[in-house]
C-alpha cells in the first residue's frame, strides 16, 4: 500500500475524512477475488460521518467469516470467553435502534449480550459473488435477508477495505478487515 493510501486510511480510522474522501481511497484500491476472502477477519469501522460510525465497535464487533462463497457469516461477536460466534444480522434491530437514537445508548450496550445470544447461528446468512460496484468487478458479500451488499477492495495481502451499501442510507458505511486466521471456525461459530 502506498504512503498516501496509508495516510488516508489512518485519517479514516480517526474520523477525519468525509464520505467523498473515503470513497476516493476506496476507488483507488484494486479488486478483491472471492477466493481470497476465505477465513476469519477482524473488523474495524472507518469513520466518515455515517450514522453507523462507531456503532459496531460499541457492541464489540469482532468481524466476519468467509468459509466458502455460499457460507458467509457477516457478523461475528465474541462470546463470554472471547471466541468469535456468528450472529444472524436480521435479528439485530440496528435500523430501529438508529431511528430511535438507542444505538449509542448505555441501555442498548447492556442489552446487547442477551440479543447476541438470542441471535446466534450456525447457518450462514450471506454469500460472496464477483459483482460490479463503483465501476470495478470485485468480491461482494450479499446478505440473505437484508438489503445490504458489502463491496471489498484489497488494501494489502492480509487486509481489505469494505463499503457497505445499505438500502435506506444515502451514503455508504466503510470498514476495514484484517485476516485473523486462515482457517474457519469448524462449526464452532454458533
Amino acid at each position: 500500500m502506498t504512503g498516501e493510501r496509508e495516510s488516508l486510511l489512518r485519517e479514516a480510522r480517526q474520523g477525519r475524512l468525509d464520505t467523498a474522501a473515503v470513497l476516493r481511497l476506496f476507488d483507488s484500491l484494486p479488486a478483491m477475488a472471492v477466493a481470497d476472502m476465505t477465513g476469519i477477519w477482524r473488523g474495524e469501522g472507518l469513520h466518515s460521518g455515517h450514522p453507523l460510525d462507531g456503532v459496531l465497535e460499541r457492541f464489540n464487533w469482532f468481524g466476519k467469516e468467509f468459509r466458502s462463497p455460499e457460507e458467509v457469516f457477516p457478523l461475528l461477536f465474541p462470546d463470554g470467553a472471547g471466541r468469535p460466534v456468528a450472529v444472524d444480522p436480521r435479528f439485530l434491530p440496528f435500523d430501529l435502534a438508529l431511528r430511535l437514537g438507542l444505538a449509542r445508548s448505555d441501555l442498548a450496550a447492556r442489552a446487547f449480550p442477551v440479543l447476541r445470544w438470542l441471535a446466534r447461528t450456525r447457518r450462514p446468512s450471506a454469500r460472496l459473488r464477483m459483482m460490479e460496484g463503483r465501476g470495478v468487478v470485485t468480491a461482494t458479500m450479499i446478505y440473505d435477508h437484508l438489503p445490504i451488499c458489502d463491496l471489498f477492495r484489497r488494501l494489502d495481502a492480509d487486509s481489505v477495505m469494505g463499503l457497505m451499501d445499505y438500502r435506506g442510507f444515502d451514503r455508504p458505511f466503510f470498514f476495514a478487515l484484517r485476516r485473523h486466521t486462515p482457517r474457519a471456525l469448524g462449526g464452532k461459530a454458533g
